[in-house]
């Protein structure tokens, strides 16, 4: 161990020690979330977008686009980004196509990682009111982002069952 600690000193490698901040860690999350989701946006058929569970639930497409307001509006509570995206217009699109669904929630994903990337660390200490009505951290109030939009992809996991097909294995890392 000494001789490759002393390897690595000599070739400048100096990953040992060295920890992310918690924006890169955060942005890590995002991108795997934004793989993942695409992985079940993929897993579901074509026709399978308008199946609802129960005639009170909503769709698959709704539960995805749900998700993707979710992303626009915490995020830009968050980082102070201005969302291209009015509260619940996604989940309102007329299109709910597999390609257009797609195409939504993937512009929502770059959204949240785009915004993001315009915070520092000190930045998620910051105080922010969510939705006007509840106070907490920016960095909190991306956590509370990031648990949605879980909570969402999630749920759809047995859409994409009873549409016979299979979802994706979880991808914790």
């Amino acid at each position: 161990m000494k001789i490759l600690c002393t390897l690595c000193l000599l070739l400048g490698i100096s990953t040992f020690g060295q920890a992310q901040s918690p924006i890169d860690e955060m942005l890590k999350d995002w991108e795997r979330a934004k793989v993942y989701t695409k992985e079940y946006l993929d897993a579901m058929p074509a026709e399978g977008y308008a199946l609802k569970p129960t005639p009170e639930m909503r769709s698959f497409a709704q539960q995805m686009l749900h998700l993707t307001d979710g992303n626009y509006g915490f995020a830009s509570a968050a980082t102070g980004v201005a969302s291209p995206v009015g509260m619940g217009e996604s989940e309102k699109a007329t299109d709910q196509s597999k390609e257009n669904v797609t195409k939504l929630v993937m512009a929502g994903y770059d959204f949240v990682i785009n915004s993001i990337k315009t915070m520092n660390p000190a930045q998620l200490n910051e105080a922010t009111k969510l939705f006007g009505r509840f106070d907490m951290s920016k960095g909190k109030a991306l956590e509370k982002c990031f648990e949605h939009q879980t909570h969402h992809r999630g749920q759809t996991t047995v859409y994409i069952r009873l549409a016979g097909a299979t979802p994706p294995q979880e991808k914790l890392f």
